[in-house]
Parts: structure tokens; sequence; C-alpha cells
């Protein structure tokens, strides 16, 4: 239900065009030179004056709310605004206003209500609420409500409207507490909450699952003059209906009609068939249906349907024909939505024949498939490995009398791609582009990526280019794509002419690129060359990410190149910071044998003394231990102790039985003097 629709209706009534006013020859015609606006000549604009002169303020409402882009229908405001000899109604204002907060232009909103501000035109909470409403939509909450703040300077006193809007404002924003704070202060104030005020905190309380709470405010409700309606019972009962609580919608039910004598009806029913319906409840949807029909009350075959496309997406085939087959029994003709549904459903299920029946059986009933209805069948032959067959389709479609869209060309396309017959996914999406219809960057993408898998990386340049030349949208992920694909071959050179085609076409490469190629650099040791690519990142204000300093960091040291190494990182972490930067190049040091050029940067990582420092250096003390140095673990031991970090017991235990068996017994004594005084009690040395 949709609450600010509640809202709307009860707290302040829309300024109302009529039906005539928008097929007035002048709206009609100032609508028609609008569209052109990009191609004005002084000759249009000076009509379009001429015309502006001559409509009353109903027909540039009319103007106004006739727009598909509400962007456009601001900026003629503001053009007729600048108009010599012409000057904006209050109802324009107000008119506009309501159109905008509908979007989210709230910074278009507040300009609007300021110019009424400043010009003196009257303002009423109308117009704040409004502006709030759009703030809201923009998810600028706090802005929403400093509007409150605003109106009450301009001397607007709050009434039960603007306080609805609030509550409802703040609902949305999951600031419940808030919401319940604004209704202690009308009471306060003397403002008496109505069944919408009420509406708007159940709904609240139901988003956050606190439904005992939304139960409790409806009992409330009756105490304090203001009965509940049906929406407050529908709002929990639609939760309820998530949940699969069925029982406890029976229930309340039944407290419908014992405490607040409200009658269950038609709607009720389609609202509680439509819910579980739309959630996968099949079973309990079609028992309601039972149950209303039981009643009295007719359920159209939008209802049945609803129920009959959740059996199919589970699966429930019998369920679902057994349903239809009612349905024709009781005159209710099946739409093609459901014969669809069910086409989808057998599908789903691999029956292909089963829906390939049902096809025809909707022309035997007079029903005509539509794309969709075709896609659907598409789509379970490719997922079950038919793709030639659905291809088949495509090219005998017009013989059918049905026109394939974008969605049934991607789907046969997928098919192909999944089978592994690439080049004829290939060719498919050349006849799509021929047909005007464009693949997305991510079907592209999917696309590109099969082909480097097989290792066929030129094909899939050649293929990006195709793309490219017939408009294709090309993103930075599929030349990145292409990109890993020759590294992962080996082809370098060609992997950084793709780069240089990047910014060639103004196609700017994003950090993983960078990061691509740096390590398929760094994995041959041309580390200057990957050091320079890492430089221009920083340079264009890319930020590292925790890849690419694994990646910097590995083949740094992997290649011995430790200076080099931290220079590089410096002018990263400039950048961006890495709390973990010195722990993982101490541990990547200890994993190529290089614990001394490790224990060098063991200062940087002592510095915090977290326990994440204590495992790296329980990684060089390892380390250390593994190369037969155990002094150097000792002393790296020492170090912890002087931060105030206890090494691992059984790694000390390990260092001082080397550091005995190399006859070093003052420096093994002393270490496991240092754990007794930090509190190691013998008995757990012993175990």
């Amino acid at each position: 239900m949709n609450m600010l629709i509640l809202i709307t209706v009860s707290a302040y009534k829309r300024v109302e065009i009529d039906e005539h006013e928008i097929r007035h020859p002048l709206v009609k015609e100032v609508c028609r030179l609008i569209t052109y606006r990009s191609a004005w000549n002084p000759t249009l604009e000076g009509y379009l004056r001429y015309l502006l002169r001559k409509l009353k303020p109903p027909h540039v409402c009319a103007v106004l709310r006739s727009q598909e882009d509400e962007r456009i229908a601001l900026n003629f405001f503001y053009w007729a605004d600048r108009q010599w000899r012409y000057k904006h109604d209050a109802i324009v204002y107000y008119t506009l206003l309501d159109v905008l907060s509908k979007t989210k232009l709230c910074q278009g909103a507040k300009r609007i209500l300021k110019l009424m501000l400043r010009r003196g035109i009257k303002c009423s909470s109308k117009a704040f609420g409004y502006v709030m409403v759009s703030y809201s939509r923009a998810g600028m909450l706090r802005h929403a409500m400093q509007v409150l703040t605003v109106m009450q300077k301009a001397g607007i006193e709050l009434n039960l409207s603007i306080c609805n809007i609030a509550i409802y404002v703040l609902v949305k924003g999951s600031k419940l507490e808030k919401a319940l704070r604004i209704l202690n202060r009308m009471e306060l104030v003397g403002i008496k909450p109505n069944v919408v005020t009420y509406n708007c905190l159940i709904k609240g309380y139901c988003d956050l699952n606190r439904v005992e709470d939304a139960l409790e405010l409806i009992v409330e409700m009756a105490s304090k003059g203001c009965p509940p309606d049906k929406v407050s019972y529908y709002t929990v009962m639609v939760f309820l209906c998530k949940e699969k609580k069925i029982e406890e919608v029976k229930l309340l039910m039944e407290k419908m009609v014992v405490n607040s004598e409200l009658i269950p009806d038609q709607v009720t029913y389609d609202t509680l068939i439509h819910t579980l319906s739309k959630h996968g409840h099949a079973d309990d949807a079609l028992a309601y249906l039972r149950e209303a029909e039981d009643k009295g009350f007719h359920i159209d075959k939008v209802g049945y349907s609803a129920v009959v496309n959740s059996f199919s997406k589970k699966g429930k085939i019998d369920e679902t024909k057994s349903l239809v087959n009612e349905m024709y029994s009781k005159g209710c003709i099946p739409d093609v939505v459901t014969y669809t549904a069910i086409i989808d459903g057998f599908c789903r299920m691999g029956k292909i024949d089963e829906a390939k029946k049902m096809l025809q059986q909707m022309y035997k009933h007079g029903c005509k498939p539509n794309t969709v209805s075709y896609t659907a069948l598409l789509n379970g032959l490719c997922h079950n490995g038919k793709s030639l067959e659905a291809r088949e389709m495509l090219n005998v479609s017009e013989e059918h009398w049905w026109m394939p869209n974008a969605i049934s060309h991607s789907v046969v396309m997928h098919g192909f791609r999944r089978e592994g017959n690439l080049s004829a996914a290939c060719d498919l999406v050349r006849k799509m582009v021929g047909k005007g219809f464009f693949p997305t960057p991510v079907e592209i993408n999917l696309l590109i990526q099969s082909l480097c898998q097989n290792q066929e990386v030129v094909k899939a340049k050649r293929f990006l280019d195709e793309c490219l030349n017939k408009g294709c949208a090309i993103n930075v992920v599929n030349f990145t794509t292409v990109i890993h694909g020759f590294c992962q071959i080996g082809d370098l050179e060609a992997a950084l002419s793709v780069l240089e085609d990047m910014y060639l076409i103004n196609k700017h490469p994003d950090v993983v690129t960078f990061t691509i190629l740096f390590d398929a650099l760094g994995r041959i040791g041309r580390l200057d060359e990957a050091a320079e690519l890492i430089t221009k990142m920083l340079c264009k204000g890319l930020d590292p990410t925790p890849v690419t300093y694994r990646t910097v960091i590995h083949h740094y040291c992997k290649w011995e190149q430790v200076d080099d190494m931290l220079k590089l990182l410096e002018k990263m972490l400039v950048r961006k910071p890495l709390r973990t930067l010195y722990n993982q190049v101490i541990e990547k040091l200890c994993a190529f044998g290089k614990p001394e050029e490790a224990e060098k940067l063991l200062g940087k990582v002592l510095r915090t003394a977290s326990n994440l420092d204590a495992n790296t250096c329980h990684v060089l003390i390892e380390s250390y231990l593994t190369k037969g140095l155990p002094l150097s673990a000792n002393r790296v031991a020492s170090r912890m102790f002087s931060r105030n970090l206890i090494p691992d017991l059984k790694l000390c235990q390990k260092v001082s039985k080397k550091l005995m068996s190399d006859g070093k017994l003052v420096e093994a004594d002393n270490l496991m003097l240092q754990l007794v005084e930090r509190g190691i009690q013998q008995n757990e040395m012993n175990l």
C-alpha cells in the first residue's frame, strides 16, 4: 500500500487539472514546441512567447503536468518566468511543486519555494510538504526535516497535514523513534492525530519487524478516539503474509471483525492473495482464494494468474494445470500473462514439449502469444542445450507474427555461450545489432570473457572492435577483460596496445586495469615499466586497492627489490593509506625466505602493537627458525616483549630448545624467564 498516496489524499487536495485543459490546442502546441528546445531559434522562441501570453493559469499547469521529464517542466517554468509582461499565478507554483514532489529534484523544489517566499506569494503548509517529500525521495532526510524550521520561520504553524508528512518522511528514512517524538509533540501542541498518522507509524513498526508494537498501536487507536481502518489492518497483514505467518493473519482478520467491526471484503482477499503469491506462498494464496469464493467474492483472472504464476515458479505444474482448467470451467479465460507463466514453469522443469503444447493451446483459445511468451520458451530451450532450435525460432519469428526484442536475442546468445558455441554467439550479436538491438556492456563482457577463457583472445579483441564500431556501449571493463586475456597468454605487447587504444577513444583505464598490467609485467621482472604504470595511475587520481598493494608487494619481494618497493609503496600510501601494509611486506619477505630484510621493517609494525602485529612477528620468528637462526628469532621475541606483546608460548619453546641445542643456555633461560614475568605459569609451559 503506497503510504504517500494516502497522505497526499488525506492531508491536502491536489491541484487538479481537468482533462479538457490537457487536450486544449494551445497546451498541445506549447508541449510540441518544448520538445524542440534544443533546436530553438529566435523565430520559434518568439512564437512560444506569443502563445505563453494566451495561456491561462490552468493551461500552464496542464503544460507542466504533461511533461514526461520533470526537468523539462522545471526549465519551462524558469523560461516563462523570465518573459516580459508575464507572471506566474500562485496555482502554477503549487502545481510545479506537486510535480517535483514525485521526483528526486529536491533542489529545484527548494528554489521554487524560496521564490514564492521572496515574492510574497502566500505559502501554505502544503507547499512545504511538497518540498519535504521531494527531499525524502532523494534520501536527504535531514534536509527534509529542516523544511519544518523554514516553515515556522515563515510564520506558518504546524498542522495535521504537515505533521503527517513529517512522520511519513521519518518512517521512510527508518527513523521511527523520531517519528514517535513528532507524535508526542503533536499531542503537546493540541494537534489530534488521525488514522493516516497512525497508519504511517504502523508501517514503520512493520518495516522494522516490530509487528507486536504495530498491533498494540492498532488497539491504542480505538482508545484515543481514532478507530483503525482497513488500511491499518492490511499493513500488518501484508507483513505477516511475507513472513508466512498465516495463523496470525487469520487471527488478525477475526480481530478486525470483532474489535473494529470491519468486514473483510474483496480488497482484503485480493491483497492477501497477491501478497502471498508474490512471496512464493502459492498454497496459502490458493487457500484464501477458495475462502473468498466460498464467501461469494469474485476472484478475477488477475488473482488467478497471480496464484498460477506462483505455482509455476515453484515447479508445481500439476497444480498449475488444474488451476487453469478450473479457470476455464468458471468462464475466467486465462490471458497471455497466465499462459506465459505456465510456459515459463514448464521450461523451468525442463518440460520443453509441454511448453510448446501450451503455446499451441494459446492459439486454439484465441489468446495470441506475445514476445514475452516466446522469449520464455527460448529461455527454456537454451537452458536445456537446444540453442540451435532457439535460433531457428528467431529466424522464423516473422512467419509466426511475433517480433523478437533485445532480450529474446540475448537469451539465445547466452545459450550459445553456455554451450561453448562462441562463433554462433558472436554471429547472433552481429545480427542483433543489425536489427537495431544493442547488447549491454555486461553481456558483451560475458562473451569476451568466454573467448578469452578459450584462449581466443585475438577473436575477443576483434569482436570488441566490431561492437565499438557498430555503436554498442563499450566500457572500461570490456577493455580490461581483453587486456587480462592477453596477459594470461603472455602477449604483453598486445595488452599494452589495447591500453593505448583505450586512451585514443577516451576510455580511461581504472585501478583494475592498471593492477592487471602490473601483475603481468611483474611476473616477468619488468618492474620499472610496472612502476611507471602505478605512478601514472596515482597521477590520474585513482586509489590503489588492497589487491593492488598485494600485487606490488608480491612481485617486488619475489625479485628482491625491497628498496624500490618501499619507494613505490610510500607514493601509494599518500593516495590511499593501508593499515596492514608493512605486515604484508614482512610476511611476504618471510615467505620468500628473506627474514633479514623483513626484520628491517619490524619497527614500522611494532608502533601499534596489535594482535595483527603479533601474528606478523610470529611469522618472522618461524622464518628465522626455518633458516636455523634461533638467535635472530630470540631477538624478534625480545622486541615483542619490549612492546608489551607476548609471543606465542609454543613458538617460544621451539626457540628455547633450538638455543639450548646450539649451546645458548643463557639466552634460552632469559626467554622463558620473560614469559614467567608476563604471567605465563610453569604448568602452562610444561603443557
